[in-house]
């Protein structure tokens, strides 16, 4: 069975790559928040995140934000053109989390940072910058 694609309350459908990592949304605050469960489909070594999920996640999460803030002004595609991922400690075996920042928003470049975590939003496993190429209307 295939993960939610929607959050409920929200109409906002994942990109088909989160749906093979496992994620859902949480809305706190009005912000969607990624979820990212721990399973074979993400494993590195025995117990551990395999660094290219933790990558995926953040990009999604950065797709996420930037989706949601578009879906106030009308249609817009989105297009990544730079990712940087800095992975700070080991993901282990726990659900991850992972929300994304807009830095700058203009007509055709957005500026996002997101970050992931497990048990403590204060203490990341990785954070990552991006930048996206916008297409309105």
């Amino acid at each position: 069975m295939s993960p939610p694609r929607t959050a409920i309350g929200q109409a906002m459908v994942l990109p088909p790559y989160a749906e093979l990592l496992g994620c859902s949304i949480d809305w706190v605050a009005g912000v969607p928040e990624l979820v990212m469960p721990f399973g074979d489909h993400v494993m590195g070594w025995p117990g551990l995140l395999q660094g290219g999920a933790i990558a995926g996640l953040l990009e999604v999460a950065g797709i996420a934000a930037l989706t949601h803030r578009l879906s106030q002004e009308g249609a817009a595609r989105i297009k990544p053109v730079t990712v940087t991922t800095d992975y700070l400690r080991t993901g282990r075996d726990y659900p991850t989390r992972a929300v994304g920042i807009i830095l700058r928003l203009g007509q055709r470049v957005a500026n996002v940072e997101a970050t992931a975590w497990q048990d403590d939003r204060d203490r990341p496993i990785a954070t990552a910058r991006m930048n996206y190429r916008i297409l309105r209307g």
